[in-house]
Formats: C-alpha cells, sequence, structure tokens
C-alpha cells in the first residue's frame, strides 16, 4: 500500500520492474541513490508484484522468461598451443584490484542461423560490450575485439575459453596489446562474471535466436539495458555510471598531476 500511495515511488518501482529488474536491486537503488523516494523493502515490492496492482507486470515478466531457448552448444578445443591459464593469473585480476581486466565468451546463433555474439565485461565496474561478428573467422572475431578496446581503452587482460576461434591468441595478444588468460576446458564457472552477463542478454536475445536478424541498433540496446542495470557490488550504481565516475576521476588526477609539474 506504500508503493501505492507514493505515485512518484509507483511510478519508478512499476517502470523498473517492467524492465526485468529485481526487487532487490530497486529497493537497493531507491535506498542508495533515490534519496527523493521514500524506502521501500524488497518484501514489498514483491507483495505489490504479486497483488492486483501489478498483475500486468508479473504477466509481462513471465512473458520474458518464456521467451528464452535452448540453442546448440559451441565447439571448444582442449590443445589449443601456447595458453596461458587461469591459475597463472595474477592475484589483483582475481581480487578484482583494478580496473580493465576483463572476461570475454561467444553467444551463437541457433542451428538454422549466422552469426555470433562476441561478449566482455569488465570485472571490477562491470561495464558490458556486445559486437556481432558475420560471417564468422578469426580475422572478424579478432577486429570486433578491437572495436571493444576502442571503446573500452582500460582494457589490460582477457579471460576467456577454449574456444576454436581463439586459435591465434597470440596473434590477438599483440593486435590488442593485453595478456589473454583461459579457463581449464569445460570450466566455465571460472568466468563465471560474463556467464552471468550472457544470461541476461538472452532475456532480449533468446537461444536459438538467428542473430542475423539483429540489428546493430538493436544489439546496442541490449548492451545499455544490461549497463544500466542497478549492482549491489557497485553501490547500487550501474556499471555505466561506476565507469563514468572512474573516468572522471581518472581525467582529475592526471590534470593535478600536470599543474605539479
Amino acid at each position: 500500500m506504500k508503493i501505492v500511495a507514493y505515485p512518484a515511488l509507483r511510478a519508478f518501482v512499476e517502470e523498473k520492474l517492467m524492465e526485468g529488474r529485481s526487487p532487490e536491486s530497486i529497493a537497493g537503488r531507491i535506498r542508495k541513490r533515490e534519496k527523493h523516494l521514500p524506502r521501500i523493502s524488497p518484501d514489498s515490492i514483491e507483495r505489490f508484484l504479486m497483488s492486483v496492482y501489478g498483475r500486468r507486470i508479473e504477466a509481462h515478466r513471465k512473458y520474458l522468461i518464456r521467451r528464452r531457448r535452448w540453442g546448440r552448444r559451441r565447439p571448444r578445443v582442449t590443445q589449443l598451443t601456447d595458453r596461458t591459464f587461469i591459475d597463472k593469473r595474477p592475484q589483483i585480476i582475481n581480487r578484482r584490484g583494478r580496473v580493465g581486466d576483463i572476461e570475454a565468451d561467444f553467444i551463437l546463433s541457433g542451428k538454422e542461423g549466422e552469426g555470433i555474439l562476441l561478449t566482455a565485461a569488465d570485472r571490477k565496474l562491470r561495464p558490458s560490450f556486445v559486437e556481432k561478428v558475420l560471417p564468422v573467422s578469426i580475422e572478424n572475431v579478432h577486429m570486433a575485439f578491437v572495436r571493444i578496446k576502442q571503446r573500452f581503452p582500460e582494457m589490460r587482460t582477457i579471460t576467456t575459453d577454449n574456444d576454436l576461434l581463439l586459435q591465434r591468441h597470440k596473434e590477438l595478444e599483440g593486435l590488442l596489446g593485453v595478456k589473454i588468460y583461459f579457463c581449464h576446458p569445460y570450466h566455465s564457472w571460472e568466468k563465471g562474471m560474463i556467464e552471468n552477463t550472457n544470461g541476461e542478454i538472452r532475456k532480449s536475445i533468446p537461444k536459438g535466436s538467428d542473430i542475423s536478424k539483429y540489428s546493430k541498433r538493436f544489439i546496442r540496446g541490449v548492451e545499455t539495458k544490461i549497463n544500466d542495470r542497478y549492482m549491489e557490488c557497485l553501490g547500487y550504481m550501474t556499471p555505466n555510471e561506476a565507469l563514468q565516475k572512474y573516468r572522471k576521476q581518472k581525467k582529475r588526477r592526471v590534470a593535478q598531476r600536470k599543474k605539479k609539474r
């Protein structure tokens, strides 16, 4: 009833629920970032969602879940040469101690489709990047990584799995100027963050989809959506907000150092 009683609060909660956000993230965002709105608990949002006021929203959220479909598994190789495995990764990466250490993965089309998505996300600030690769080739995958590096020049390292498209990983390291670390074969949990990110992407691009049918504009919209999530690990900031804050602080520090000289 508190949500119903405050029009601004209700409008905010309904909008974010329709976007597919969780009650926990909405309540956390209000508590930490939306000081003009009265505080509300996740349980209250759940009750609102299950009440007569939330039936339309609940139906919409169930529809989003039903859209997910299973697709094919991508081929992997376990004998890529000259790999550096994840257990050789510096501790600063393991503890998310700096910006620029990304996890990367691929999302494939369904059996009758064409094209793949290259997905990447920073381990510390969580901004995600999605690039369409069509036609699929090692060269085009490399160029997709280059485009991500141009948009995220902070990139220092990549953690990924043993995909056929990464056979020329040493060439890719030289092209990007970064170090690549590989998960152990069939240990996808070693890059759990990008696996979770892919799950968010699948809410808009279900498994089994033909990726060639999705426009670059649509894919960029999906990227924007996942970068606009409220995340508890970021103090309920969004990844976009966290990255913008980091870049502003970095720019300020550089300017201060120049003044001292």
